[in-house]
């Protein structure tokens, strides 16, 4: 397997003659099914001999005692190749190349070893168990929508956690304080869905009898008049503008123009757009058909030439070795299907990029333009 990613019959000789040779070799060969690319490979491995001197160092003797070796590892590897480092992202990224080829490799390597999860807990996971399972069994809500609660709740967490704040000791003092320390951030949209949250968590603390009173009065009610903001559609010649700013010859360029063409047609959303499959191309019948549209149906449209044109310019590159029907896939390894947030800040980036200045630049721009 290592024989794909390195030409030197000596370094594979030398990775397989090391004590985590075939943990390694292994590792590589995950790697393999995952599409990863033959640089990252490489240095991954690399990465891996360096932890395989520096556990021998250390007197490792069996897999079982590598996982207590990692920090210290990540440690030495940053004091040696962190020195460029000017801010925390670069710091972030020296840390990863020893970090997570080690944690992956041990993963396969040692029974019962799993990789440490950094992402932060849900908001009141342990004094409130009971409320997300709520909105998804009883409320009926969508992943999506809970993940929306779960980003306005979590400040609200934090903010009861630093005041020393129970939640049997609720007033309406301390949520309007919150709200106004929130308003300072957000946009009316926002406090507006951060209202909403608050009021349904409120209800729900007090139908448990968590809180005694139910304080759901104490939460203003907001309002966002139509067309109140700066509008966020761009003009047909800037649209013209965009699509032609699109280098179509390399792959990355061929996904984009495809799915600008989509956005700027039939005015789908970013969720639209990545939830596309292939059996949602009717070629025989030149429709397409526009699933988990927001309402719970599906639509189906005539398929234009033009965006017909460019999803088989696509297709033509596009990864056949991928299992997953979902049409737009990332262009790097592992190749998973796209999110709808890389769909809306690919659009901004483009439109940034030949000089258009809309406000809140996204998906939902050419969204509007097409309305």
């Amino acid at each position: 397997m290592l024989e794909r990613h390195f030409r030197s019959l000596k370094a594979i000789d030398r990775i397989k003659a090391q004590w985590l040779g075939p943990q390694i070799e292994r590792y590589a060969q995950f790697l393999d099914e995952l599409h990863t690319s033959n640089s990252t490979v490489r240095q991954h491995v690399r990465a891996l001999g360096h932890f395989n001197d520096f556990v021998i160092g250390r007197g490792a003797t069996c897999l079982d005692d590598l996982p207590d070796h990692v920090d210290a590892f990540v440690e030495h590897w940053q004091a040696g190749h962190g020195r460029w480092c000017k801010s925390a992202q670069d710091r972030a990224a020296v840390v990863a190349q020893s970090r997570v080829p080690v944690e992956r490799m041990l993963s396969l390597a040692v029974p019962g070893y799993t990789r440490p999860s950094n992402r932060p807990a849900m908001p009141f996971s342990t004094s409130v168990p009971g409320f997300f399972p709520f909105l998804l069994k009883e409320k009926g809500l969508r992943q999506t929508s809970i993940h929306n609660y779960t980003f306005t709740l979590r400040p609200f967490d934090s903010y009861l956690a630093q005041a020393g704040i129970s939640l049997d000791k609720l007033t309406p003092a301390c949520i309007t304080e919150f709200i106004n320390d929130r308003a300072k951030t957000l946009h009316k949209s926002g406090m507006l869905n951060t209202a909403g949250a608050l009021r349904v968590f409120l209800r729900y603390l007090h139908r448990e009898g968590i809180i005694a009173n139910d304080l759901v009065r104490s939460v203003p009610r907001g309002r966002v008049y139509r067309q109140a903001s700066i509008p966020r559609a761009i003009g047909w010649a800037d649209v013209e503008r965009l699509l032609a700013s699109i280098d179509r010859r390399s792959d990355l360029g061929k996904r984009d123009y495809a799915i600008l063409t989509l956005l700027t047609s039939y005015g789908l959303r970013a969720r639209e757009i990545v939830a596309l499959c292939l059996d949602d191309l009717d070629w025989a019948h030149g429709q397409i058909g526009i699933p988990m549209r927001k309402g719970g149906h599906s639509t189906r449209y005539p398929l234009s030439a033009a965006v017909g044109e460019a999803i088989i310019a696509y297709l033509h590159v596009r990864r056949t070795d991928i299992d997953d029907r979902r049409i737009f896939l990332t262009v790097r390894s592992p190749y998973t299907p796209m999110n709808h947030w890389t769909v809306s800040s690919m659009v901004a980036g483009h439109l940034r990029s030949i000089g258009i200045q809309v406000a809140r630049a996204g998906s939902h721009t050419l969204r509007h333009s097409c309305v």
